[in-house]
């Protein structure tokens, strides 16, 4: 007889935040009305240039991959294939980046 196993899955559930009072509501009210030039940054002030050199923008963003089938012509996936192991990866790149360039339009 086998034992159970322990399931490794993780679940979280997403619950609202309280509710935020009147005066909370009418202090985002009004820093929202207020212009960028009369906001104090101060005590953050701005990183030097070069702290920005190696900065990549969306290294950490990972979209929702979803399984789907489609149908490749067989000289169009031998292609992909012969560029090396990953070619669902760049099926995904490619057209990734056909959609940002209607999308830029």
């Amino acid at each position: 007889m086998k034992k159970p196993t322990k399931s490794k899955t993780i679940t979280y559930e997403l619950k609202p935040g309280r509710v935020l009072t009147a005066r909370q509501k009418r202090e985002l009210e009004k820093l929202a009305a207020m212009p960028e030039s009369a906001i104090d940054t101060s005590d953050i002030p701005e990183l030097p240039a070069e702290s920005w050199k190696h900065a990549v923008r969306g290294k950490w963003y990972r979209p929702v991959k979803r399984p789907v089938s489609i149908r490749l012509d067989a000289d169009v996936l031998a292609w992909l294939k012969a560029k090396g192991s990953g070619y669902q990866t760049r099926v995904n790149s490619l057209l990734r980046e056909k959609m940002l360039q209607e999308v830029r339009k």
